[in-house]
């Protein structure tokens, strides 16, 4: 019978209590010689005490991170309950310090208690199997809620928050992911992203926040402290900054593929957004897949020495990608064997491996690796000194189990009002001829494309599994745009038509046509496309319903921004992203004015399908040509509202460290609204080439009919910093002296730097 058939029901908090009691100072075991399980000494002298107790083949075991269905089942991935011997092999023999759910690793019955009981049973035998009593830290991707358990609440996707421009929002969707993760066991949240948006083919792009590096730092620190944050009496979670760095630029577009970045771009575009989130204090780092300009990420010393530690200040555990080392051997063909490739990623300063399908083929032959001199002694304590200290800090010493019964009160259908809240703020009106806000008077609704009724569009890739929700899953429960419009208008006749000639027969007394556009799910290589575009079909089905001469909603729910061809002459657009569980609600609220629009593009729009990698931020050529300009269909920063606004009468005050731009907001329209206001600062002459405008700052600013109010945005100096030098891009990142402009809206003021 398998340890988790004999424990099904988990351990109860009594259970809990009489484990973690003879691990404390209260049950006498600290009171002794091992400072490390004194949770009243610091966490240096517990890591310290801990690391000499330890031996060679224990310290590799906390360096390495196993996949769950080495735990269960076939010992092969083949999911079921958890089996004595594979948890032998994986947590006894091997050492292993921590354990992952791959996506769509979850138990048998994918709830919430469910996964309490699992990672209770797998740290109950870690704790009673090995000597020295090191819990182990259960790692997963939670990145837009926790999004592998199927009863709980999916936020937007990141691309859909960065349209927020909310920091304060973001924070709040990390507190919810975080108590929904721990309440199962999971103290080890691979979120958020921190990659810029660079390539509409890349199959990751809406799991970026924005293309700007300011703005997607500003998201991911917010989101960050909210993962990070003390709310109950669980242990506390680590949030993880990834992917460690120019994952997001791919050469050709596709996922994993060779990205070339010069380091002047690497240091003032691509590194930004992740310092934002270890100034924030995250704990650990995921490494780029990835190669950058001819070398893996991962076997970077430049890249995880040079700039990570020393230019960098980052203190905590850096992790791989999934199966990453052995990716040096077999793709990357950088080392010769799987031997040469551990010492390699290790001594250039991968902490712990990702190496999920053998526990056993990585300890020995880093344990070889350690003997024959290939990676030293120090190397090894080094890493591991960072996995201990953060699973002290975490407090998983004190805390390793959950209660069980308290898991579906954490996670099933939680904070779904803030959901709703995200999808809404992050929803941009890309146009209104005048037929939005729908009324909610209206006799008749025709609502019809693709995905006006589909779950699994809406929700996008890693839901409940890494390419989405499954075909043979249930669904998550989901508010789709069908759903959300028939509960604005419930006197209305709303008519789904599933198909273009259904929609084009059901318009006749309509008063609106909604079609619904999308994509569908995926995630990293499956996801990337050659033609980020809507399709021939998509585009005809908004002709067809036009040419009835009814009003025309086109709603896009898509990873990305697709060209939108004949689409782009439709009445109304509306962009709503991956919008998660409430994303129809959401949706709903915008189209009947329920919410007055705020969202702002954070990114740009393309035009045509040879825009794939256009950027606001993009460098001046000497190419006057409209084309060589920066052209797109609608340009960053792009979001309309049901009222109008205006900025006016910019000043700015500057010292040795900080600039303060003030200005006045006005709402001059009939309706009360929110706008966002980016701050953006140019150089008439800089020694090196910048953007025409790069963003410092900006400013959610809610204002009633005819109000106004003078507000200030703040920046630190050391924003306008730039890579000096040549082409070698060997300079120091200096902060340039001389002349500058703060530009708001139409206007500007000038300022100095001395």
């Amino acid at each position: 019978m398998s340890l988790f058939s004999r424990k099904r029901a988990g351990l109860g908090v009594l259970g809990v209590a009489v484990v973690i009691a003879s691990l404390t100072p209260a049950g006498g075991l600290a009171a002794g010689k091992e400072i490390y399980l004194d949770s009243r000494a610091s966490t240096e002298r517990r890591v310290e005490d801990l690391l000499r107790r330890m031996t060679l083949e224990e310290k590799i075991g906390q360096m390495a991170q196993i996949r769950v269905g080495k735990l269960r089942g076939d010992c092969n991935n083949v999911n079921g309950p958890l089996v004595d011997s594979c948890l032998k092999a994986v947590l006894a023999d091997a050492h292993v310090g921590s354990i992952l759910s791959g996506g769509g690793d979850a138990p048998l019955d994918n709830t919430p208690r469910a996964w309490a009981e699992m990672n209770n049973a797998i740290q109950r035998y870690a704790l009673e199997n090995n000597r020295l009593k090191i819990p182990i830290i259960y790692g997963a991707d939670g990145v837009h809620g926790h999004n592998n358990v199927i009863s709980a609440t999916m936020f937007p996707h990141q691309i859909g928050l960065g349209a927020t421009w909310d920091p304060g929002l973001q924070e709040k969707i990390g507190v919810s992911a975080s108590k929904a993760l721990r309440a199962t066991g999971v103290f080890w949240n691979f979120a958020p992203v921190s990659d810029i948006a660079r390539d509409t083919r890349w199959g990751r792009y809406y799991e970026t926040y924005s293309e700007d590096p300011f703005l997607a730092g500003q998201l991911a620190a917010a989101n960050v402290r909210g993962q990070q944050s003390k709310v109950d009496d669980t242990a506390q979670l680590t949030a993880t900054a990834k992917h460690f760095a120019g994952y997001s630029a791919p050469a050709n577009g596709h996922d994993r593929a060779a990205a070339q970045i010069p380091i002047r771009q690497l240091q003032d575009l691509v590194l930004p957004p992740f310092q934002a989130q270890f100034d924030a204090g995250v704990k650990t780092v995921m490494i780029n897949s990835g190669s950058l300009n001819g070398v893996p990420v991962h076997a970077s010393k430049y890249m995880l020495q040079t700039q990570l530690r020393d230019r960098m200040g980052f203190k905590g555990v850096a992790v791989s990608d999934w199966q990453d080392m052995k990716y040096l051997v077999d793709r990357h063909k950088v080392a010769p064997d799987y031997k040469t490739a551990i010492a390699m990623s290790v001594n250039a300063g991968v902490d712990m491996a990702m190496e999920p399908s053998n526990a056993a083929e990585f300890t020995s032959l880093l344990l070889a690796n350690v003997r024959d001199g290939s990676v030293s002694r120090g190397r090894i304590d080094q890493a591991v000194r960072r996995v201990l200290k953060l699973k002290f800090d975490l407090g998983l010493f004190e805390k390793p189990y959950v209660d069980p019964a308290k898991a579906d009160g954490n996670v099933v259908n939680v904070d779904r009002d803030l959901a709703r809240k995200a999808a809404a703020e992050g929803t941009v009106l890309l146009k209104n001829d005048g037929v939005l806000p729908l009324s909610t008077s209206a006799k008749k609704i025709v609502v019809t494309g693709e995905t006006a009724d589909d779950v699994r569009r809406q929700l996008g890739g890693w839901t409940v599994e890494w390419q989405g929700v499954p075909d043979d899953s249930p669904l998550p429960p989901t508010a789709t745009v069908l759903t959300g419009v028939r509960e604005a208008v419930p006197g209305a006749s709303v008519v789904h038509a599933p198909t273009q000639a259904a929609a084009v027969a059901e318009a006749d007394g309509a008063d609106a046509v909604v079609v619904v556009l999308g994509e569908k799910p995926g995630a990293e290589g499956p996801a990337d496309t050659e033609n980020p575009v809507l399709t021939a079909e998509q585009q005809a089905w908004v002709d067809a319903v036009q040419a009835t001469g009814k009003p025309v909603v086109v709603v896009l729910l898509t990873a990305r921004p697709q060209v939108l061809g004949a689409a782009a002459d439709a009445h109304a657009l509306v962009a709503g992203w991956l919008p998660g569980s409430e994303g129809g609600r959401a949706i709903a609220d915008v189209l009947f004015g329920a919410v007055n629009p705020s969202g702002k593009l954070p990114i740009s729009w393309p035009k045509a399908l040879g825009d794939p990698t256009l950027t606001y931020d993009q460098l001046p050529g000497a190419n006057t040509s409209a084309g060589a300009k920066y052209d797109p269909l609608y340009a960053f920063g792009h979001g309309l509202s049901y009222t109008s606004f205006t900025t006016s009468g910019p000043s700015v005050s500057v010292d040795r460290r900080d600039g303060v731009v003030k200005f006045t907001v006005a709402n001059t329209g009939t309706r009360a609204g929110t706008t966002v206001v980016p701050v953006y600062v140019r150089q008439p002459a800089s020694p090196v080439l910048t953007p025409d405008a790069r963003l410092v700052g900006f400013t959610r600013v809610e204002l009633a009919a005819g109000q106004s109010k003078q507000v200030e945005v703040s920046f630190k100096l050391s924003q306008l910093a730039l890579t000096v030098g040549d082409v070698d891009g060997d300079g120091r990142r200096e902060v340039a002296r001389g002349g500058y402009e703060a530009v708001v809206g139409a206007e500007k003021a000038t300022f100095t730097v001395r």
